[in-house]
């Protein structure tokens, strides 16, 4: 079966033919800048896909939603991470995440950890901080420990096309292993079809 060749970022392109591409943060960072979208360093890649796909369908160039994109001063790391700090400068790095799970562990000691935990604590956080909600890193780890406890897939998030193909195929794939969750994926992103687990399927089984 032949699928049509991955089409070039172009101011042109349809919405469709976006999603059915897979963008590098490099190319979605340049192809951005391009358009007029700022401040680009300061946005993750999801949020710059969602300005694109608002450009594309409008030709207008949207503000991003979140303001507090500045993050100045002494780095929390740099404070030394403890229950009571108050989470400022926040740094997304191994030494962050361990001390988190640590002290998750200690709360809690047969918590497992739950395939999108990660990835929701941090939007929540954002969030709280963009409503200039108070919150240190106690409040990050019981947030953790809840997320990580609730029962179920959780409800998939538009961005998070890599979480929630895994989370569809792991729970879809009898005894597939999460390598070969990722084998797939890997192969999904070079496909021009949405990236997403039933299109997956249907490209597999049209193989046949």
């Amino acid at each position: 079966m032949n699928m049509p060749k991955k089409p070039q970022l172009s101011s042109s392109m349809t919405v469709e033919q976006f999603d059915n591409g897979y963008w590098y943060a490099v190319e979605i960072k340049a192809f951005a800048k391009s358009i007029g979208i700022t401040p680009v360093a300061k946005l993750r890649k999801d949020e710059l896909e969602v300005l694109i796909r608002h450009f594309l369908r409008t030709g207008e160039v949207k503000s991003p939603a979140r303001k507090k994109l500045s993050k100045k001063g002494v780095k929390d790391t740099e404070k030394g991470l403890r229950l009571a700090l108050p989470v400022i400068n926040y740094t997304s790095n191994k030494q962050t995440k361990d001390f988190i799970v640590r002290e998750a562990l200690k709360i809690e000691p047969e918590l497992k950890r739950k395939s999108g935990a990660r990835y929701r604590l941090n939007r929540w956080r954002e969030q709280q901080l963009e409503q200039g909600t108070n919150i240190t890193y106690a409040d990050l780890v019981q947030q953790y420990i809840k997320l990580n406890q609730i029962e179920g897939s959780f409800p998939q998030a538009p961005s998070g096309r890599y979480i929630n193909f895994l989370s569809d195929f792991l729970g879809t794939e009898k005894r597939a292993t999460h390598q070969e969750a990722i084998e797939a994926w890997q192969q999904l992103k070079t496909l021009n079809i949405p990236k997403n687990y039933t299109a997956w399927k249907q490209y597999q089984q049209a193989k046949k």
